[in-house]
């Protein structure tokens, strides 16, 4: 078939645009000028429809990939990074290593936090799980917030596998983070540590509440009852 493959996947997305949701999507992902999301364009395809089509084309060459990331077009992002997802689960070590190796380079593309929830945990997470994580260091202190999310929610990957040391050391790290998006993944990661080890929670919070962003507390303590919630707040 001689048939651009980036074009067919191309097609398949402008296939399944929902009418009015080019709007919706960017204000959402705050794509005006001075906000985060600058620059993204959208087309407007849901992530469900996305998935299908990562599924269809699945076994798309990394150098196609490489295309779609590249690519102003949110939705081509994601779903390079949804393929890259369905590519790693059923890759032997060598072709995860070398996923791992095209993920972490590609970083300025995986530029919005949808993009990093729906790929780093599966990709970048799910490789650490049994290897030295020394390169979640080096992410979380990046100037660009895209790879610090990208080491903290790398994380939930470790929490489901009942590890939460990882997620206590970041977090740590990033409680001086400026960015509201980094209290919110923080606070999420911290959350679904707390699912897992809640005593340990309870003394990350006794011993840093105090000088955690009020985002990434709430976040942090919403799975508390309702006595809690107002007793760490009042930290």
């Amino acid at each position: 078939m001689n048939t651009n493959k980036v074009e067919q996947v191309a097609k398949a997305l402008t296939g399944l645009i929902k009418p009015g949701k080019k709007d919706v999507l960017s204000r959402f992902f705050k794509t005006d000028p001075g906000h985060y999301g600058h620059g993204d364009v959208f087309i407007g395809v849901m992530v469900p429809q996305q998935r299908q089509v990562a599924k269809q084309f699945k076994d798309l060459p990394l150098v196609e990939i490489a295309k779609l990331l590249a690519s102003p077009i949110h939705e081509y992002r994601l779903t390079a990074l949804l393929i890259l997802v369905e590519q790693f689960v059923v890759a032997d070590d060598p072709q995860k290593a070398k996923i791992v190796k095209f993920y972490l380079a590609r970083t300025p593309r995986i530029n919005n936090w949808d993009l990093v929830d729906l790929s780093a945990p599966k990709i970048l997470g799910a490789w650490l799980l049994d290897k030295d994580r020394k390169i979640l260091d080096k992410l979380v202190k990046s100037k660009n917030i895209w790879e610090r999310r990208i080491a903290v929610v790398s994380t939930f990957a470790f929490i489901k596998a009942g590890e939460t040391k990882d997620t206590w050391r970041l977090a740590k790290i990033l409680l001086r983070d400026s960015h509201d998006l980094m209290h919110k993944a923080t606070g999420w990661m911290l959350r679904e540590a707390g699912k897992r080890d809640p005593e340990s929670l309870k003394k990350f919070l006794s011993e840093h509440g105090a000088k955690m962003p009020r985002t990434m507390l709430r976040y942090s303590i919403e799975k508390f009852n309702a006595i809690e919630r107002k007793k760490y707040l009042k930290i």
